[in-house]
C-alpha cells in the first residue's frame, strides 16, 4: 500500500467519527444538523449510517475549533485510510513495524504518528492500545472470533501460571494467548484460520514477551490442517469458532485425537474441545470458552458422559453475559487436566456460577456460587454440566428479612404518597399553547434539543429538559407514533410540544420529574412486594415460618368481620 492513498471503501459510523474526533456522539449530530458542509452518509441506514472516512477526515481537518487530536487517533486514521476495513492487517503491519521492520508499514502518515506515540509510549502499550480500538470498531466485524478483552480477563482468573509452553489453536489476534501463563512462560504457540489475525497475535505475543520467549503462531485450520501435531503444551487455552456444521468431520473421522468419542456434523465445539485436550500434556490444564448450550445439548451427551468418567473435566464456570464479541449470550469456561500419571484424575467436578456477576467481574467465586459434584451425579441420563442445576442459593433468613421488608414498604408507601403531585384542574381561561405547536423535527434542526435513540433532551437554556420529556411522551405524541395496524413505532421527530414560555415549562418540568419519580418509587414498589410474597409464601411452605395466630395477624375484630362477611356472600351466591 502507497503512503497517503486511502482506501476506496472505507467508511465509518457515528460512534466511530466521534472517537476520532475526541467528541461525543450528540456533537456528530449537532455538526450533521448545524453544519452544510459536513459529508452526506454514503451507505448504511437512516438509523446508522455510514460515511466515508477519507471525507470525515478531510472534514476534521479543516475544522480549526481548538481540538488538539492526540497522536493515538492520528495513528488510528491513518491506519484506517490506508487500510481501509482490513484493519487486521494494518496492525500486523504496525506490529510488525513496532519490531524493527522498517519497510513493514508503508504509509508515511502512520509511520509519524507512531514514532510520536513511541516517544512517550512503550511499543507494547501502542499495540495493545490500537488492539481495543479495533475491538470497538465496525472494523471487528472481518475478524472471526476475536476474544474481548473482558473475556481475556476472566480466563487468565481461572487459567493459573505455568512455566512451560501457552497454546492457543483458535487464537484470532492473540488476546487470550497474551493474556494467560505469567511471566515465567518459556513458549508461546498459536494458529488460525485468518493470517491478518495470526500476524497480529505473532507481533503482539513477541511484544509482549520479549526474546527471551519463544513465539511461533501460525495461519491455517487446527482441525484439518494441525500445525503443531506433536505439542503436549502445559496449558491449552482457546475461543474456538461456534456452530460451524463443515468443521472436517468426514474427513477425520479416524483422527485419534477423539479419545472421547467423534463429534456430531452439529458439535463442532465439542471437537475444539478434543482438540485441546489432546494437545495438553501429562499434568498439563486446558481453559476453553464455549456457548453455554453445549454443557446441555442432547447430540452431545455421550461425549460430554466420557469426558467426565474419564476423569478430564475439573470444572465448569458460567460466565456472565457480555463477555462474547459478537452477542451478548452466556459462556462457560471448561476446565479440562491431563492426569500426571494413570489413576491420578479427580473425583468431582466443580461448578461454579457466575452469571449473574457483573461482566467486568468479580471473578473470584463466593461460597454459595460454587459446588463441588461427584461423578456419579453427573452421569445421569442427561449428562447436563450446566453450573446453574448444581450451585444453590444460600437460604435466607426468613424471620429478619421478611420482618425487614415489611418496616421497608411501610416506609416506602409513605413516601409514595409524598411525591405524587397535587395537580388542580385548570380553569378554562388558561390555555395550554401560547399558539401553534411546534414540532420536534424543526427544533432539532434548529440545534435547540437533541435526539440520541430514544432521548431526547434540551440543548437550549429556551427549553426545561423534563417539560421537553414530558409532553414528547404525551398520549398524543404516542397516539402520532401509531401505525394503522395499532402496533407502536415511536417516532419523536415527529412529536409536537406546545409553545409555552420558559417559566412555565418549568412548572410542567417540576411536575414530571415528581411524576417520574413516583413511577420509580412504584416500581421499586412492586418488586419489594413481588419479594415479600414469594419470601412469605417459602418461609412457610419450607417451615421457617409460622402463619399468624388469627386471620388477619391478631386483629380479632375484623376476623369477626371478615367471616361474617364471607358467610354474607355464600348465602347470597346460594340464592343465586
Amino acid at each position: 500500500m502507497t503512503g497517503g492513498n486511502e482506501a476506496p471503501d472505507a467508511t465509518a459510523t457515528a460512534a466511530e467519527i466521534a472517537r476520532l474526533a475526541g467528541v461525543t456522539r450528540a456533537a456528530v449530530s449537532n455538526w450533521r444538523r448545524r453544519r452544510s458542509d459536513f459529508p452526506a452518509p454514503v451507505g448504511g441506514t437512516s438509523a446508522s449510517p455510514l460515511f466515508s472516512l477519507a471525507e470525515v477526515r478531510q472534514w476534521l481537518d479543516g475544522q480549526r475549533d481548538g481540538r488538539e487530536v492526540s497522536g493515538e487517533v492520528r495513528l488510528w486514521q491513518a491506519l484506517r485510510g490506508a487500510y481501509g476495513e482490513q484493519m487486521a492487517g494494518a496492525l500486523a503491519a504496525l506490529g510488525e513495524y513496532l519490531r524493527g521492520d522498517a519497510e513493514a508499514l508503508a504509509d508515511q502518515a502512520a509511520r509519524e504518528a507512531v514514532d510520536g506515540l513511541v516517544a512517550d509510549r512503550t511499543p507494547t502499550e501502542v499495540m495493545d492500545a490500537l488492539v481495543a480500538r479495533l475491538l470497538e470498531s465496525t472494523a471487528r466485524a472481518a475478524l472471526d472470533g476475536a476474544s474481548t478483552l473482558r473475556l481475556a480477563r476472566a480466563v487468565l482468573e481461572f487459567a493459573g501460571e505455568t512455566s512451560g509452553t501457552v497454546f492457543d489453536p483458535a487464537c484470532g489476534i492473540g488476546s487470550l494467548l497474551v493474556a494467560v501463563g505469567g511471566g515465567a512462560v518459556q513458549s508461546r504457540l498459536g494458529q488460525d484460520t485468518q493470517a491478518d489475525a495470526a500476524r497480529v497475535a505473532q507481533v503482539r505475543a513477541a511484544l509482549a514477551t520479549g526474546k527471551a520467549v519463544s513465539v511461533q503462531v501460525v495461519a491455517g485450520d487446527s482441525l484439518r490442517a494441525d500445525a503443531f501435531p506433536d505439542l503436549r503444551a502445559d496449558l491449552v487455552v482457546c475461543e474456538p469458532p461456534t456452530a460451524v456444521v463443515d468443521w472436517g468431520r468426514e474427513q477425520l473421522l479416524v483422527d485419534p485425537r477423539w479419545e472421547a468419542g467423534v463429534p456430531s456434523r452439529g458439535e463442532s465445539e465439542l471437537a475444539w474441545l478434543q482438540h485441546c485436550y489432546h494437545h495438553t500434556g501429562p499434568g498439563g490444564r486446558a481453559v476453553v470458552v464455549l456457548p453455554a448450550s453445549v454443557a446441555h445439548r442432547r447430540s452431545g451427551r455421550r461425549i460430554r458422559a466420557e469426558l467426565v468418567r474419564r476423569g478430564c473435566v475439573t470444572a465448569v464456570v458460567a460466565l456472565p453475559p457480555g463477555l462474547a464479541a459478537s452477542h451478548s449470550l452466556p459462556l462457560h469456561l471448561w476446565l479440562l487436566s491431563r492426569p500426571s500419571t494413570p489413576g491420578r484424575a479427580a473425583g468431582t467436578v466443580r461448578m461454579v456460577d457466575l452469571s449473574a456477576n457483573s461482566p467486568d467481574g468479580p471473578w473470584e467465586p463466593q461460597p454459595h456460587q460454587e459446588a463441588a459434584v461427584q461423578l456419579i451425579d453427573l452421569l445421569d441420563n442427561e449428562v447436563d454440566l450446566t453450573p446453574s442445576r448444581y450451585v444453590r442459593e444460600p437460604e435466607p433468613d426468613y424471620a429478619v428479612e421478611y420482618a425487614k421488608l415489611r418496616e421497608d414498604l411501610d416506609t416506602r408507601l409513605s413516601r409514595l404518597r409524598a411525591l405524587l403531585p397535587e395537580l388542580p384542574p385548570r380553569g378554562p381561561a388558561d390555555a395550554l399553547d401560547d399558539g401553534v405547536p411546534v414540532a420536534v423535527s424543526d427544533l432539532l434542526a434548529a440545534g435547540l434539543v437533541n435526539l440520541e435513540g430514544d432521548e431526547l433532551t434540551s440543548a437550549s437554556d429556551q427549553l426545561d429538559p423534563d417539560y421537553v420529556r414530558g409532553f414528547a411522551s404525551s398520549a398524543a405524541n404516542v397516539r402520532r407514533s401509531t401505525s394503522s395496524s395499532g402496533t407502536f413505532r415511536a417516532d419523536l421527530q415527529a412529536a409536537r410540544l406546545p409553545r409555552i414560555e420558559v417559566e412555565r415549562q418549568r412548572r410542567y418540568g417540576d411536575a414530571f420529574r415528581s411524576l417520574g419519580a413516583f413511577e420509580r418509587e412504584l416500581a421499586e414498589l412492586a418488586s419489594m412486594g413481588d419479594r415479600a410474597a414469594r419470601l412469605a409464601r417459602d418461609g412457610l411452605t419450607g417451615g421457617a415460618l409460622d402463619p399468624p395466630a388469627t386471620r388477619d395477624g391478631g386483629n380479632s375484630e375484623h376476623q369477626s368481620t371478615t367471616i361474617e362477611g364471607d358467610a354474607a356472600v355464600g348465602r347470597e351466591d346460594r340464592t343465586l
